[in-house]
């Protein structure tokens, strides 16, 4: 039964994720991770490469690589108890009520499968059973809703016929067709252009007010995130170093995070050299900052 619509859609405490060595030492690639993701809100996790940002959101998903090891005092969806939940209740959320949009779709989609064939196995697994004819039209119906101009065509094609953007834009016809309640987008836009990330952006934008979704938003592109999204996690070597509203984010306090924006130089006047990021292992030990 759904949990009541004042509580967070998703809440994770204490999230440990690790992986052992060849000469059985632990390595922690997420260290004692905790937050919230309120229904509709759009959620976005920022950090470098390695920083824990995708582990956290396979996490969610159940999805973790078998070598990995993981625990957390708790961890809920709507209400519902996802560590002490059965495998194959887990898996019947995923894609029903919880979806995963990866980065690179050439990666993704099945590369000798046409999309039709690819996104009617999406719905014959986690939605109603439909006819033949019923089953084309939904899925023509999904293409056309993530504003594909040729829907039957592009339900005929296979993944190398379609440019990236195209097929980026089947990967999230396939996984909001269902509705989800929680979508996490794993750099969704990294592979595409400005003004193709923006038209896709513009129908995550759609599909998440439509079905009251909440977002976690994983990217490395901090003006893109303070653009979308309403809050920001700041993620350092697996732990939350900062947390803000996104519009917030230029004002961020801790070093890392400004050392992240630094990055980021403007297209007028940029600066004669980048700064270079110094860390500190303090930050792995020291209490995360911010009030969002």
């Amino acid at each position: 039964m759904p949990a009541d619509a004042t509580q967070p859609l998703c809440e994770i405490d204490d999230l440990r994720i690790g992986f052992r060595g060849h000469g059985g030492e632990l390595t922690e690639a997420v260290r004692g991770l905790s937050l919230t993701l309120q229904r509709g809100e759009r959620l976005g996790i920022v950090g470098e490469s390695g920083s824990g940002k995708s582990l956290t959101g396979r996490a969610l998903l159940g999805l973790l690589p078998p070598a990995a090891l993981s625990e957390a005092k708790a961890m809920k969806f709507d209400g519902q108890d996802l560590l002490a939940m059965s495998v194959r209740k887990r898996r019947q959320l995923c894609g029903r009520q919880m979806g995963m949009i990866l980065q690179d779709p050439k990666y993704s989609l099945n590369p000798v499968m046409t999309v039709a064939h690819q996104m009617r196995e999406a719905f014959e697994l986690h939605g109603p059973k439909f006819g033949r004819r019923e089953m084309r039209e939904k899925i023509i119906e999904a293409l056309a809703a993530v504003h594909i101009r040729h829907p039957e065509r592009v339900a005929d094609a296979y993944p190398h016929e379609l440019s990236g953007g195209m097929g980026q834009r089947v990967m999230i016809a396939m996984m909001v067709s269902t509705g989800p309640r929680l979508l996490i987008a794993d750099e969704p836009t990294s592979a595409l252009d400005v003004l193709v990330s923006m038209q896709v952006l513009g129908i995550l934008d759609e599909m998440i007010d439509k079905h009251d979704t909440g977002l976690i938003f994983i990217s490395h592109d901090l003006p893109l995130v303070m653009s979308f999204c309403d809050r920001v996690v700041v993620m350092f070597a697996g732990r939350v170093v900062e947390t803000c509203a996104a519009r917030d984010l230029v004002r961020a306090q801790h070093p890392y995070t400004r050392a992240l924006l630094a990055a980021n130089p403007p297209l007028i006047d940029p600066p004669d050299e980048l700064p270079v990021l110094k860390r500190d292992a303090a930050w792995l030990t020291q209490a995360a900052g911010g009030t969002a």
